[in-house]
């Protein structure tokens, strides 16, 4: 998905090698940009004429596994290949704990923040938690002017805010699938980004624009903190030399529940596939270790197997490392607390969108707090 022309050749390689160990077997590679990477599946599998092997991520191949369009792996995947991907990444491509995608590459937010910003502001090191990101975000405001952060509230946008109750200690549904934020802790994240709001310490924009214009604002040195993947500090670089120049890594900003999100792809198999063991043989072949190793390498991602992420390459910074080496670095620290913060469940767009809507109006002052969430609560049940 979306690989070409970038990784032609490392793909083209890959296939070549896979070819030459299995002559019986032929592989033609069809890359589809992210944009029609969902209408063209789901077409694709309602027509039966879905790809062998597909490449997507565990939220959209979620819905489609609960509709069974998926070849189930548990029975077909011995214990000892599961057992060398990460056990928490393996969990993301479950649903009611069947097992439906092959783990492949990960990307997991870093926090970038501007050092000279935050020299003005008297500040003295990047937060760790959301406690001390409002901290940060009052002292940024009133020494320099300018706001610690943009964070979107667009509800078909980033999925930022939603894994803040997770990582504050809020889980969004129960085992039944009914909402299990209406609690006091899950008053209390509505409280904590109303009040962010509301003292003036986010822009007004959150609102009402997505994460692009948060890197818009970092790169213009309008903010001080990006969350964003590792591999974004070589955007930067060319797209504002000065503020990269700036830009040191840290961990990623949770609450007290220290769990930090990950990003996952995975390799699917159709279950209408009519080369199911095949299929299944290519989709290891990629994500074993070493070819996780080397595409992790050419695409500045992590992998989700073990060894391959106990490489050097992940685990030693050297002295005169770069900017991107040390971010590189930071990403892969933050694995052994590494999750899909929010869970492969159905309907979990209309989750967000409900959850966000009543959060605006919250912090736009048109309901209290707790009412916002008792009403998302009761809308998201009554759906």
């Amino acid at each position: 998905m979306q690989l070409q022309p970038q990784f032609t050749e490392y793909f083209n390689d890959l296939i070549a090698q896979f070819e030459a160990d299995h002559p019986d077997i032929t592989v033609r590679w069809v890359d589809v940009p992210w944009a029609d990477m969902q209408s063209k599946i789901l077409t694709a599998v309602s027509a039966g004429t879905a790809p062998d092997v597909v490449n997507l991520n565990p939220d959209f191949a979620s819905q489609l596994a609960s509709k069974n369009a998926w070849l189930p792996l548990d029975e077909r995947i011995p214990e000892a290949a599961k057992q060398r991907y990460l056990p928490q990444i393996w969990q993301a491509s479950t649903l009611q704990g069947d097992s439906f995608g092959i783990p492949w590459y990960l990307t997991a937010r870093v926090t970038l923040y501007n050092q000279e910003l935050f020299r003005q502001a008297g500040i003295e090191k990047a937060p760790e938690t959301y406690g001390e990101l409002a901290t940060v975000a009052k002292q940024m405001k009133e020494n320099t002017g300018k706001y610690a952060f943009f964070i979107s509230f667009v509800p078909d946008d980033a999925a930022d805010v939603l894994q803040s109750f997770v990582q504050m200690g809020v889980p969004l549904v129960d085992e039944s699938g009914r909402a299990a934020f209406d609690t006091p802790a899950g008053e209390a994240v509505f409280q904590y980004w109303t009040d962010l709001y509301r003292q003036e310490l986010l822009p007004r924009e959150v609102l009402t624009q997505g994460h692009r214009r948060a890197v818009e604002l970092y790169q213009a040195g309008e903010t001080a903190i990006l969350a964003a993947g590792a591999e974004f500090l070589s955007t930067i670089e060319k797209n504002a030399p000065s503020i990269a120049e700036a830009t040191a890594s840290a961990p990623q900003i949770t609450g007290e529940t220290g769990k930090k999100n990950v990003a996952v792809m995975n390799l699917i198999i159709p279950r209408a596939t009519e080369v199911p063991e095949a299929a299944l043989e290519f989709a290891l072949f990629v994500t074993n270790d070493a070819n996780q190793l080397a595409f992790a390498k050419a695409a500045n991602v992590l992998p989700s197997t073990v060894d391959a992420l106990q490489d050097a390459y992940f685990t030693q910074v050297p002295p005169d490392a770069s900017s991107v080496d040390v971010a590189r670095s930071v990403s892969a620290a933050q694995m052994a607390d590494a999750e899909v913060l929010i869970p492969a469940m159905e309907d979990v767009k209309e989750l967000q969108q409900i959850i966000y809507d009543n959060l605006q109006a919250a912090m736009l002052g048109q309901k209290p707090v707790a009412e916002a969430v008792s009403d998302a609560a009761s809308q998201w049940n009554a759906r």
